[in-house]
This record gives C-alpha cells, structure tokens and sequence, in this order.
C-alpha cells in the first residue's frame, strides 16, 4: 500500500505543477470579471471537461496522433505557447476603460487548451504513462485528482474575487496576463531548444 501511494505521489505532483490549479484560479478569476456566476459555472465546467477530454485523449493516443501528423512535442509546444502569449497580448493592450465582452467559449481557450491541458501536462501525461514504475492506470489516477483540484480552484476564486474587489482584479488581470505571455514564451523557448536538440 504505501509503495502504491508513493508511485501515485510520484505520478501526482510532476501532474499538479504543469497543470497548476492555484494558477488557473487566478486566471479563471482575472478572465471572468464582470461575468455572472452561473455563466462562470458553466464555463468553469467547460474548461474542466474540455481540458480533462484533451489529456486523455493525448494520454492515449497521443504519440499516435503526434506519428500520424508528422508532429513532435516541441512543435505542440511552440503552437500552444504561440495562442497563449496572442491571448495575452491582446488583453495587455486592451483598454481598461473598455472591456471587452468575455467570449462564450473561454472556457476552451485558453483555460481548457492551453491551460490545463497543455504541452506541459501532455508532455508529463505521456512521460509518466511511459515510466515503468508508474504506468497508464496510476497516471489516469493522478490526472482525476489532479482535475478535482481544479473543480475546487475554480469554485472558491468566487470567494477570493469577493475579498479583492474591482480595483484589484482589474490589477491581478494585467499581471495575469503578463505572467501568461511568459509561460507562453517558456513554452516557445522549450519548444525550440527541444527542436534543435533532436
């Protein structure tokens, strides 16, 4: 029992840091501003299904489609890096003085793909589905988890979004987005470095 725990652990935080829930409240918060909390629900549901659908299906078909498409890791990184940092800088430049209507489908992207289901949870996804120690069903296991993680993040930004008010999420919005057009240079620098190396 306890070495099935620890190959879960194993499994587990490589999984909670590339798919980082407390981050994703952040940026679940930053986004919705403004928007009604059944709305929020609703894509706060669509961005875990969707983001939880796509790593599955990476998970197990993933080096299938990669060899079907002529495709590599680091050419996924480098697009999702590229659609992040685009979201980002758009919401820089955007004038605070008039906000732009939230689209329908945030919850797709970016929270869904590239957030949660990233180059960087596919790629670990993969690896640790791959690792004799761990395996495919540990690895199924520690992404459920991981995914209920991320249910209980978006539902308690609500209540941090109520302590912070509008001047300070108005101010965590730019800082969010600055923080996710770098990750979004990261996942373009890895993705290179990555290329180059093969």
């Amino acid at each position: 029992m306890a070495e099935l725990a620890q190959r879960f652990l194993k499994a587990f935080i490589p999984l909670f840091v590339a798919i980082d829930p407390i981050g994703l409240a952040a940026v679940f918060l930053a986004m919705g501003t403004g928007v009604p909390p059944e709305r929020r629900k609703k894509i706060a549901t669509q961005a875990t299904w969707t983001g939880g659908l796509v790593a599955l299906l990476f998970l197990l078909l993933g080096q299938t489609i990669f060899a079907a498409l002529g495709i590599t890791v680091n050419d996924f990184q480098i697009a999702g890096g590229l659609i992040l940092f685009i979201i980002a800088a758009k919401d820089l430049v955007q004038s605070a003085a008039i906000p732009e209507a939230v689209p329908e489908d945030f919850g797709v992207v970016p929270l869904g793909m590239p957030l949660i289901a990233g180059p960087a949870s596919i790629t670990t996804l993969l690896v640790l589905a791959e690792t004799k120690t761990i395996g495919l069903a540990i690895t199924l296991a520690a992404l459920a988890v991981n995914l209920v993680f991320v249910i209980l993040a978006f539902a308690y930004s609500d209540w941090l979004g109520r302590k912070i008010r509008a001047t300070g999420m108005r101010a965590i919005s730019k800082i969010v987005s600055l923080l996710l057009a770098a990750i979004a240079v990261n996942m373009i620098r890895q993705g290179f470095a990555g290329g180059i190396g093969r």
